[in-house]
């Protein structure tokens, strides 16, 4: 029984490792034999075999020694009796390492399925880093797993052929697997999908026996062409397209199954890189290439290191016909990504291009991982970057930067590093000033201008696509309101203590002791929540007032309560109301909105009045004496109805230094229109010079300032 049970694997090995080696993978299969016992898969197969086809399909990719005894080992901790300690005892510390990066996280318990697959993940995320052959190990399992899926209940063969087709192809993808990344997604497609992978299925099959008369010619006549040019030892193969694909394509771009199958697909191998070019000529003079369809990713290779020329020509009868031109060293790469090549003669741990790539991204997805809340946030950033169509541009000093299609100058700075991001205010593209929020095309020279004082906006989060500058914003954000909640949440108690007589440094002790008894972390945490107002300062003030005694209460009709002062630069934590848009000279007030820290609004403003006598939502407010910046006012203006007259208006704005944010122009009558117009002024003061400006015109009626009705 051992012997044919052992024997493809056995003979997968002795093809490319020693007998001493091929011994100690017997060993890890007899152990691991021995452990899973009488355990059978759902498909009623003894356990045993599963492990066994994970080894072999990493032994067909040619991987170490320890890698194969670790995919026959990777059930047998977390099945089975057999401790990680026994693993070292018997197999060594790589081995055992391996393993452990692979056992899955059975023992911790969530609060739903999607955080514990969310956890799950980034733990396969975290290992991988550690080691990259963890992953390897990882697809392998997956794909064996995907390859008997038909003993499982229907709804857990769904759920797992979705997190395939979202989470591990997409991997197999980025680290340049090809072979992998298109078996897993056409498994995953016939399992979600069974009655669209059969139809589309046999409607290629149709499609490929009806066109094999003009395959023949193509291939014939780019034989001949090949010959011509005498170059040597070329492969032609016509290159089909997988079910998946297909139906993506589809599903994606709307275009029709024809519009997909018209377009024919050939690969060209050859002996090396020049030969690549020679070919590419050769087709160019056979058939008209198409514009902006050639792609040079053997100068510029993909973010996971493929490598190869495509183009695309008009072909026979006007048939478009899709030419990949690689040499064999790329092909092996192509389809086997990390995973080729494993092997080296040297002792010396020498890493080819797919595999350095891949240790950059994982540095990457680390960054990523302490920037994120929780793995829910954590998996949704690294999905971006994982469904990567690139743009490459190019930093002032010509070094290429890889980012996935849509990024923009954000991204590109956050790409750089994230104090650059952190601090961007503009961006040059081939050294024209632009937006930030422009999306990059190939070939761009991108500059980033940066500023000390700058920070991350918010606003930021509406353009960003890599997972890197979106965590990294999110992480700055985060940190920001924390230490703006921190400082408001101490303002709050300070004047909740007035009325007591009290500062806040004399109450450091009691607050430390209402930290304790509300299980809190620190101090710090107990301003924090008092400044995003999930806990109001009032509740805090009385807390410390009958900690320190009757004596204190005496004193609180002695001391009235005074407002807080607003400087307009607070940030997070306090908002400008869109109700009323308060600007500085009005009378306002400040409502405590649970988990947002104070809205400010207008004194009179009725979305506020009706909090007056709750002390512990409303907050008396003043402007400090030099408050800057610019605050949003909303006016409503009556013109006459004659050309240039919203140009007029327009003009008279802009000669009073303000800017118009908004604009929302409707018709009254023939003779009269009516504009609603949100400006940007300092104070009430500016605010008066610009209604004064746009009094002046001719063409205006009646301007007044938008605010809510007093009730």
């Amino acid at each position: 029984m051992v012997e044919s049970e052992f024997k493809n694997l056995q003979d997968e090995v002795n093809q490319y490792i020693s007998h001493d080696q091929v011994a100690e993978i017997e060993k890890a299969y007899l152990f691991a034999k021995k452990a899973h016992g009488s355990q059978t898969r759902y498909t009623g197969e003894p356990y045993i075999t599963h492990p066994l086809a994970v080894a072999e399909i990493l032994a067909q990719m040619r991987m170490d020694p320890p890698t194969i005894m670790a995919a026959i080992l990777h059930d047998v901790v977390e099945d089975t009796p057999v401790e990680q300690a026994d693993i070292v005892g018997q197999f060594g510390q790589e081995v055992a390492d391996l393993v452990d990066g692979v056992t899955k996280l059975t023992q911790v318990h969530f609060e739903n399925y999607a955080q514990a697959q969310a956890e799950n993940f980034r733990k396969m995320i975290m290992a991988m880093a550690s080691d990259i052959r963890i992953i390897l190990i990882k697809l392998a399992d997956r794909l064996h797993n995907m390859r008997t899926l038909h003993g499982l209940p229907l709804e857990k063969r769904r759920r797992i052929s979705l997190v395939t087709l979202e989470i591990f192809a997409p991997i197999a993808n980025r680290l340049g697997m090809h072979t992998f990344r298109i078996e897993l997604e056409d498994l995953g497609f016939a399992s979600l999908y069974p009655m669209r992978y059969k139809v589309l299925k046999s409607a290629v099959n149709k499609a490929l026996g009806n066109r094999q008369e003009i395959m023949e010619m193509i291939n014939h006549q780019i034989h001949d062409a090949l010959k011509k040019g005498n170059i040597p030892s070329a492969t032609l193969a016509s290159r089909e397209k997988h079910i998946y694909s297909i139906y993506r394509k589809m599903h994606e771009k709307h275009l029709s199954f024809s519009e997909i199958m018209d377009v024919y697909g050939f690969r060209i191998i050859v002996d090396k890189v020049d030969t690549c070019y020679r070919v590419l000529g050769a087709l160019h003079n056979l058939y008209k290439p198409i514009a902006q369809r050639f792609k040079d990713y053997i100068a510029i290779p993909k973010a996971n290191g493929y490598q190869s020329l495509h183009t695309t020509l008009f072909g026979p009868y006007g048939v478009p016909i899709e030419v990949q031109i690689r040499t064999e060293e790329m092909h092996k790469m192509a389809e086997n990504g990390i995973a080729a090549h494993w092997l080296y003669k040297s002792e010396k741990k020498v890493f080819h291009a797919a595999q350095s790539r891949a240790r950059e991204w994982l540095q990457g997805i680390l960054e990523i991982d302490k920037s994120s809340r929780n793995s829910l946030e954590f998996i949704e950033n690294v999905k971006i970057d994982l469904f990567p169509d690139e743009v490459y541009v190019f930093t002032p000093k010509g070094q290429i930067i890889e980012l996935p299609a849509g990024a923009t100058p954000v991204d590109f700075a956050y790409a750089i590093h994230s104090d650059i991001g952190n601090t961007c205010v503009a961006a040059r593209l081939d050294k024209r000033l632009s937006p930030l929020s422009t999306p990059l095309t190939s070939g761009q020279q991108v500059e980033i201008i940066t500023a000390p004082g700058a920070r991350p906006n918010g606003a930021w989060l509406n353009f960003v696509v890599t997972g890197k500058a979106r965590s990294k914003i999110k992480h700055y954000l985060k940190k920001q309101q924390r230490e703006e909640s921190i400082e408001l949440g101490k303002r709050l108690i300070e004047k909740a203590l007035h009325p007591y007589g009290l500062a806040f440094e004399q109450v450091m002790e009691v607050l430390q002791s209402i930290v304790e008894s509300s299980h809190l972390e620190s101090v710090s945490n107990l301003l924090e929540e008092v400044g995003i107002g999930n806990r109001p300062a009032l509740l805090v003030a009385k807390q410390i007032a009958k900690l320190l005694g009757d004596s204190v209460k005496k004193e609180i009709e002695a001391h009235p309560a005074h407002p807080l002062l607003i400087k307009g630069t607070e940030g997070l934590v306090i908002r400008f109301a869109k109700c009323c848009h308060p600007i500085p000279g009005d009378h306002i007030a400040g409502l405590i909105r649970v988990g947002h820290g104070i809205e400010v609004h207008m004194m009179h403003c009725p979305h506020i009045e009706k909090y007056h006598h709750q002390a512990d939502k409303y907050v008396p407010l003043l402007w400090e004496e030099k408050v800057e910046g610019d605050f949003p006012v909303e006016l409503k203006v009556d013109l006459v109805n004659r050309r240039g007259s919203l140009a007029s208006l327009a003009l008279a704005i802009s000669e009073a230094e303000s800017n118009i944010e908004n604009i929302r122009a409707q018709e009254s009558d023939r003779h009269h229109f009516h504009v609603d117009i949100t400006i940007s002024a300092r104070n009430r003061s500016h605010l008066a010079k610009v209604l004064r400006k746009i009094r002046k015109r001719k063409d205006v009626i009646r301007v007044v300032r938008n605010r809510p009705l007093v009730v």
